[in-house]
């Protein structure tokens, strides 16, 4: 069955620890709660697609192990095709999440399984990729598989949303074949090499390549892109903030269900505003993305 998005990412269990505030180097803090809640760069944007109803596929890899259960959760709840989830001998990616009461968090990532994500599981997915309308890959799994991904997409005709999340250099053919390139101000720098640019004019940099679309999000500041030389800004939407972990990923996956069904990439990522503004609300990652026809900031 063709799929509208195919995702190749990351899996982790997200271990997430509330405080009043983020400790200082050496500083021992009593924590309000903890919980386990299923994460990871790939699938948060694998579910978050799915929830505004794409039809959505994840090429990853997993532990033999009680993380894999807990990861995979919010995958199967959300029906995003789990066929080629290969299970390895390693455990299951790893987050730990400590998030303050102002509603910011640090983010610590231990790869585990993530990092057998190998061009040779992205080959035996060639046919399903070149079946969709768009592939998803970011850069929280091996960077030599992101760039065997631009290459398979390219070969079976996919268009490729390539976000350089976590920030990573990567080959200039491998950011060329983005469309779009999605990065957050941040990584937009290291890929351009210097932090001295505006948003809009590094998004306008990074076109200059031969990026056919960019989108560089700013967070509360929100988003500029250009798309076939034409710039273009969108505000953020104004919500009260209870965690921001994984509003990037909703981001990204409504950006991608947007393109898959036909929206130019401006009007996807206004929608995709939305998305990433009514996750920031709730508390998780994939348990606070929204479902199709759920009322939007």
């Amino acid at each position: 069955m063709a799929r509208d998005v195919v995702v190749v990412g990351s899996v982790n269990a997200d271990l997430i620890v509330q405080v009043e505030r983020h400790p200082h180097p050496g500083e021992t803090l009593l924590g309000h709660t903890s919980s386990v809640l299923p994460g990871g760069k790939g699938a948060n944007q694998a579910v978050a697609a799915a929830r505004l109803g794409a039809e959505v596929a994840l090429v990853a890899a997993v532990g033999d192990d009680v993380n894999a259960g807990i990861a995979l959760a919010g995958l199967r709840d959300a029906g995003v095709d789990l066929d080629h989830v290969t299970a390895v001998d390693a455990p299951t990616g790893l987050a730990v999440v400590t998030l303050a009461d102002d509603a910011e968090n640090t983010i610590v990532v231990v790869p585990g399984a993530n990092a057998s994500v190998s061009p040779r599981l992205v080959d035996a997915a060639a046919d399903l990729i070149a079946g969709a309308r768009v592939c998803v890959v970011q850069a929280e799994i091996p960077l030599a598989t992101v760039a065997h991904v631009a290459r398979v997409a390219a070969a079976g005709g996919t268009r490729l949303l390539l976000n350089v999340a976590p920030a990573a250099e990567l080959p200039t053919e491998t950011v060329r074949a983005a469309d779009p390139l999605v990065v957050n101000e941040h990584e937009a720098a290291i890929l351009l090499g210097r932090r001295d640019r505006e948003p809009a004019d590094a998004a306008a940099e990074l076109a200059a390549l031969g990026v056919r679309s960019v989108v560089v999000t700013l967070g509360a500041g929100g988003v500029v892109g250009i798309e076939d030389g034409e710039a273009w800004s969108l505000p953020a939407r104004r919500v009260d903030a209870l965690d921001t972990t994984g509003a990037g990923d909703a981001f990204v996956g409504a950006l991608a269900a947007g393109i898959a069904d036909g929206l130019p990439v401006r009007q996807a990522a206004a929608l995709a505003t939305r998305v990433a503004a009514a996750s920031v609300t709730r508390l998780g990652a994939q348990p606070s993305y929204p479902w199709q026809g759920d009322d939007l900031p």
